[in-house]
């Protein structure tokens, strides 16, 4: 499998660093299936930071050493994935650790949705069909040195 990664440099050797934002599913080297999604990224970072140009990494996945990992999939944005996402991107998270992480991105309007189901403006189950209705990209995150060995350098592309 192909796996897309955005950013404002080629990354021909994945690394996991420490953040200073929390994220979807905490620490960890974020990739996608999705080139567009990388794409609108890549160019996020560049902007962000204010330097370097929009560069979308290309990764082949070996999923035959995923048997090895402690791999947690979410089948969609469901009851378990808004807390976890919710918990991570308030930097409250306490539970299990994964060495990689599968599932929904909570983009910019997704994460709206988010913080107004954090605000208690929104229940749970109010979140969670607002969030049937958006289009949700995935995401595939690599948490541990273990889990960065099943994903291979291709190639990058400036976008």
């Amino acid at each position: 499998m192909i796996l897309y990664h955005g950013s404002n440099v080629i990354v021909k050797e994945p690394r996991i660093i420490e953040s200073n934002r929390f994220l979807d599913f905490g620490i960890g080297f974020y990739t996608t299936t999705n080139k567009d999604q990388a794409i609108n990224f890549a160019k996020k970072v560049v902007q962000r930071k204010g330097e370097g140009k929009p560069i979308v990494n290309i990764y082949e996945f070996d999923e035959t050493i995923t048997s090895r990992l402690d791999i947690k999939q979410f089948d969609g944005p469901n009851e378990e994935w808004l807390d976890f996402v919710s918990d991570n991107r308030n930097g409250t998270y306490s539970g299990k650790e994964y060495d990689a992480i599968i599932g929904a991105v909570a983009d910019d309007d997704v994460y709206r949705t988010l913080q107004v189901y954090a605000s208690g403006v929104l229940t749970k189950e109010q979140a969670l069909e607002a969030l049937k209705i958006k289009k949700l990209f995935n995401q595939y995150v690599f948490k541990t040195e273990s889990s960065l060995k099943a994903i291979r350098f291709i190639k990058s592309e400036e976008v």
